[in-house]
């Protein structure tokens, strides 16, 4: 019996630019356009790029105050328990001495919403990830150096590879690449 081969689909259209404010131009000219679903890649961070991406997700910063709570609350909670089960009266201090409980109170807060934070944001952006589509593309290895790049997902409602790959042509990048994802047979 023959095995099965991996079946290829487009994961998105990539467009490659030599300086950052002509990938904050095609990304506001993507949004414009009707896109929703863009992606970018840089080398260092690019002021500006998140607006026109249309990044506003605050998961994290919501993961990383309930971690803090918990963690705030545990803590203080560790403390009254332990001095109620196992109550020791020295010199009239009371067992339930608040001021005293408010540095382990803190430390776990902070560990906690350490702790969220990192966790959040790696399972929000399903990391460690050893491959992902845009590996694949030769120019891609320029990300990490001088190169920045545009994505439009093929995920997007506006999608099409053709018009799509016309669109960011107009763009008038360095290079304009597909992105095709392996799936591979069950």
């Amino acid at each position: 019996m023959r095995e099965p081969t991996p079946r290829t689909t487009v994961f998105g259209i990539m467009a490659e630019f030599d300086r950052p404010e002509r990938l904050v131009e095609g990304a506001r000219r993507a949004r414009e356009a009707g896109f929703e679903q863009l992606d970018a890649y840089s080398p260092f961070p690019v002021e500006g790029l998140s607006k026109e991406l249309g990044f506003r997700d605050r998961r994290v910063s919501w993961l990383t105050l309930a971690g803090g709570i918990l963690g705030m609350t545990l803590g203080f909670w560790m403390q009254v328990y332990t001095n109620e089960d196992y109550s020791i009266l020295i010199g009239g201090r009371p067992l339930l001495a608040v001021p005293a409980f408010m540095l382990i109170t803190f430390e776990l807060m902070v560990l906690f919403a350490v702790l969220f934070s990192i966790g959040g944001m790696l399972a929000l952006n399903r990391l460690p990830r050893l491959h992902h589509p845009v590996f694949d593309v030769k120019a891609f290895d320029l990300a990490h150096t001088d190169r920045f790049f545009l994505m439009i997902l093929a995920s997007d409602r506006s999608f099409d590879r053709d018009e799509t790959k016309a669109f960011l042509a107009d763009l008038h990048p360095v290079g304009v690449h597909t992105v095709e994802h392996t799936e591979e047979p069950e």
